[in-house]
């Protein structure tokens, strides 16, 4: 069984409430893996694959689980994705490894937001996919309006291989266009699958779908096409091997259907994976050389090659750090040292596991093609670990900017170093979620994908660190700027008993332009000994300590040049400390004069949408004293860039959603500061003095 040609690594992804963890729970039912089924609402424990007791609770599933089934003589490793929009990382890190994937739809809503971001996802890591279209017993159900959703959204060429007997209640079975046999499902759950030939009713409708089907699949097939043209019957061995092949060659997308909640339709899917998904003898994976100047290797699924791995993802357990990793080449030993060619350090596998959802066995090695849970390794994600000898790195996991943050800080001041702890471990778990501190306000920033992303974190760190948080209002940082040169002409006296402090200095505060490399010069023109050299340092101290609060509304100050000019000292009152506070005092006088404005950060954003949106998406955009730079339209999609400022983009992730269906998407990266118009800066400024009282 340890052919690699009878190994399937897949995953079923799909818009979130497909029915797409129930179809996996019935998977591992039907290949043995658990003897009872549970479902994800209702009674029971909550499914298998939704371990986390978050999950259980919400209904959706957050962190893919990886599981090991087997399916006449054939091990397969699923993978169960969530399907939110705000879980991205999740799918894009699962898709990376594998090699096929089911595409689940349902047979009402047909093709959702979240099924073209995952279906864009596949194309970039070209997956082959099968297409299931679940839920047909509901009410509404209509697959063949969906099959043609696929086609026109998708982009895909959807080849039906099954028709259903019956719709919505009296769903009963379905005909396989294959073997032309109708196939039921019965027994309590399902498990006994029954072929009979196909009712009356339906005969003249298979042979027609039939006839289609084999015409669809006859472009891809010479040999097909020669047989339909003679007007034989083709072989069912050359119609399995032509759909393959299509598959592999994502040239077609399978269709099949059934209800995974009602139990029917499941086998047929498994015998489809099992027939034509890749092994991973049939994929190629490309690497990286890092010795021989990025040039690229095709790695082949050997076990006696040097070993090639990718973790693909980490999750921390009380009893330490656990990896996933995918085996590409050669293979994975117990007790062995690999080395990681990100960071260049060399790292020993403690154990390796094969896992069911939570639950795991060890085993000693794992070959080319495996997916296994390995521990005793510190890595991040999307590391490539290599034998000794071998540089090579596969192109990292793909992981979205983040666009949104919040301050959070604990209730009790103890609860510091366990919140601590928790955003650490986040952050090495999932490549989109950052923390950051706040020099200006001191609070602890988290950034994620989305509101619901930060909400499940803040909520995980309640549940598993048991410790209550405080979330912040999410805040803009500003900057301020001077608008004209100034000349400044400023003498520090202090006189007490003894020697007192004394230090003059005279020169310009000068605005930079604003792509200036540096958000502060300092130019010393002193000659003659004016001011003695040791004296140069504290004055330029002394101007960079302006520039941590200006005194507008507190906020940091850029874009200044400080030219030094002249100044006097005196034998025995000058020091190092009388010039810093004479200069620092010089910057703050100098500045108040300069005309000083605000500055807002300006973020690039990119907003994709379908055409039929197009209209009011811009107007928000415009609405939002966004600039719209320019406008694309790809396959019913339309792309809008603009530059908008970030205070006006709070919230808009769900103003989106609503205005688009849930269909559009955005991304937003840091551009630029600019001027606040100045009927807000005023605004501004007094906002920012209130909390500072």
């Amino acid at each position: 069984m340890d052919n690699l040609r009878d190994l399937r690594n897949i995953g079923i992804s799909a818009h979130i409430d497909s029915g797409k963890t129930t179809l996996t729970e019935r998977v591992l039912f039907y290949a043995g893996k658990i003897h009872k089924i549970e479902d994800v609402r209702g009674g029971g424990d909550g499914a298998t694959m939704d371990h986390m007791e978050l999950e259980k609770e919400r209904g959706i599933t957050i962190t893919s689980a990886a599981t090991t089934v087997a399916w006449k003589d054939h091990k397969i490793n699923i993978i169960d994705t969530p399907g939110h929009v705000d879980f991205t990382v999740e799918v894009e890190r699962s898709l990376r490894v594998l090699d096929g994937a089911i595409l689940v739809v349902t047979a009402v809503e047909g093709v959702q937001s979240q099924t073209l971001t995952v279906d864009r996802q596949m194309k970039r890591y070209g997956i082959p996919r099968l297409v299931f279209i679940n839920k047909i017993d509901r009410t509404g159900a209509n697959p063949q309006k969906v099959i043609e959703t696929v086609e026109q959204k998708l982009g895909l060429t959807a080849v039906p291989l099954q028709i259903p007997i019956g719709l919505e209640m009296n769903f009963e079975g379905v005909v396989d266009l294959l073997s032309m046999e109708a196939v039921y499902f019965d027994g309590e759950k399902g498990e006994i699958v029954r072929r009979e030939a196909i009712p009356e009713g339906l005969v003249e409708v298979a042979q027609q779908r039939r006839q289609g089907m084999l015409e669809a699949l006859s472009l891809y097939s010479d040999e097909l096409m020669t047989i339909l043209l003679e007007e034989e019957e083709p072989p069912l061995e050359l119609v399995l091997k032509v759909i393959r092949e299509a598959t592999i060659a994502q040239q077609i997308a399978p269709v099949l259907m059934g209800t995974a909640y009602k139990n029917k339709g499941v086998q047929p899917l498994l015998d489809a994976i099992v027939n034509f998904l890749p092994s991973p003898l049939d994929r190629d994976v490309k690497a990286r050389d890092n010795d021989a100047d990025q040039a690229e290797v095709v790695l082949e699924p050997d076990d006696s090659k040097p070993l090639v791995a990718m973790a693909f993802k980490l999750v921390e357990e009380p009893f330490g750090q656990v990896t996933y990793m995918r085996v590409y080449q050669g293979t994975l030993n117990k007790g062995e040292f690999y080395y990681n060619t990100r960071s260049g350090k060399r790292a020993r596998v403690s154990r390796i596991l094969r896992v069911h959802a939570d639950e795991r066995e060890d085993i000693d090695a794992a070959g080319a093609g495996d997916i296994v849970a390995v521990m005793g390794i510190d890595c991040a994600t999307g590391d490539t670990f290599c034998s000794e000898g071998t540089n090579y790195s596969l192109e990292s996991i793909y992981a979205a900017e983040p666009v949104i943050d919040l301050s959070i800080s604990p209730n009790k001041r103890a609860d510091y170093d366990k919140l601590s702890k928790a955003l650490n471990r986040f952050m090495r778990e999932d490549p989109t979620f950052r923390v950051h501190v706040d020099h200006e306000t001191g609070e602890t920033i988290i950034s994620g994908m989305g509101e619901l992303h930060l909400e499940i974190y803040v909520e995980r760190i309640r549940r598993e660190y048991k410790v209550d948080c405080t979330i912040g209002q999410p805040k803009v940082s500003y900057r301020e700027a001077p608008t004209k040169e100034t000349p400044y002409n400023y003498t520090h006296k202090k006189q007490t008993g003894g020697s007192g402090q004394y230090g003059k200095v005279v020169g310009r505060l000068i605005p930079l332009p604003e792509d200036a490399p540096e958000p502060f010069e300092f130019e010393n023109n002193i000659t003659g000994g004016r001011i003695p050299g040791e004296y140069i340092p504290a004055i330029e101290k002394g101007f960079r300590r302006g520039l941590e609060k200006g005194p507008l509304a507190g906020y940091e100050v850029i874009g200044v040049k400080m030219a030094l000019d002249d100044g006097a000292y005196h034998d025995v009152d000058s020091s190092a400390m009388a010039f810093e506070i004479c200069a620092f005092d010089a910057f703050r006088e100098a500045f108040r004069k300069a005309d000083p404005v605000l500055l807002e950060p300006i973020m690039k954003v990119e907003v994709e949408c379908p055409i039929e949106f197009q209209g009011p998406v811009s107007g928000q955009v415009s609405s939002k004293r966004g600039i719209i730079t320019n406008t694309e339209s790809r396959e019913g999609f339309v792309v809008i860039h603009a530059e908008v400022p970030l205070a006006a983009m709070f919230g808009y992730s769900n103003d989106l959603r609503s205005m688009t269906q849930g269909k559009g998407t955005f991304s937003m990266e840091f551009y630029k500061y600019q001027r606040v118009p100045s009927s807000l800066q005023d605004e501004i400024i007094k906002k920012a003095q209130e909390e500072n009282k």
